[in-house]
């Protein structure tokens, strides 16, 4: 596999451009195709939710932020984060976006999934303490919507968990814009950076629609032989499922994103 290939970064716009320049300061030419788009709560009842939930976060023993997006959108009304609340995150992404608020290792307790492959819901209950957290509170900070598993697995442990709505997600919307930039990509060689299952889903169906659009065919096709790089199993496991067949677990964190790529030295 050519190490210069173009590199397709999926992510958010925000979460996508630190990344690009870390390959381009590698050697590595970036293409920012973002998957989702991140948007502020702008419903004023949600917004005064979030706001009066987040000024009494010491009401709660453990509060989980599902994605650097719901650090960065929470944080925005946070000033301090109260020492006596532990903190629960499933990737390494995340773990960077608290320090770029000032949360650490050093000044709060952060549990995260002990297995670097497998940093999604089911890695973080098995670093905490379910029989502990049985009859207390703990927060979800998420999206408007997301896997139930965690909040199921928790509440099934007789923990009261309440979920909090920080930020919308949406899918790009096709334009003709981006509808170019699509094909361009399917007929050029590349590799793809995707780090959400969610994210992977939309990809396929944008794919699905451009081959619906006049002298688009085989583009499913195309798309299935592009190597992907994926930071953990349930994404890899989402691949194959929509009949990916080069696939590459990094594990979860840049850095090991970035030594899966291979730049030459």
């Amino acid at each position: 596999m050519s190490k210069l290939r173009p590199i397709v970064i999926t992510r958010p716009q925000a979460q996508a451009v630190t990344l690009a320049q870390q390959i381009s300061a590698l050697g590595g030419e970036p293409v920012i195709f973002p998957l989702l788009e991140i948007f502020q709560l702008t419903e004023s009842a949600a917004l005064q939710i979030l706001q009066a939930t987040l000024a009494r976060l010491e009401d709660y023993a453990l509060v989980v932020f599902v994605s650097p997006n719901a650090i960065d959108a929470a944080f925005q009304y946070i000033l301090q984060w109260p020492q006596s609340v532990a903190i629960g995150i499933v990737g390494e992404g995340s773990r960077l976006a608290l320090g770029r608020h000032g949360v650490t290792a050093q000044n709060a307790t952060i549990f995260s999934p002990p297995d670097a492959t497998k940093t999604d819901s089911e890695g973080l209950l098995q670093a905490l303490d379910l029989p502990q957290l049985s009859g207390q509170r703990v927060l979800l900070v998420r999206g408007e919507s997301g896997r139930e598993l965690l909040a199921d697995s928790l509440r099934a442990a007789g923990v009261e968990v309440v979920s909090l709505s920080a930020y919308q997600r949406r899918a790009p919307l096709m334009t003709t814009a981006l509808i170019s930039q699509l094909q361009h990509l399917l007929t050029h060689e590349n590799d793809w950076i995707v780090t959400s299952s969610e994210a992977l889903r939309i990809l396929m169906q944008m794919v699905q629609a451009l081959e619906n659009m006049p002298g688009n065919a085989d583009s499913v096709a195309k798309i299935q032989r592009k190597n992907l790089f994926v930071p953990h199993a349930r994404i890899a496991d989402t691949a194959r499922a929509l009949g990916f067949t080069a696939i590459t677990l990094t594990g979860s964190g840049d850095e090991r994103l970035l030594d899966a790529l291979q730049f030459p030295l």
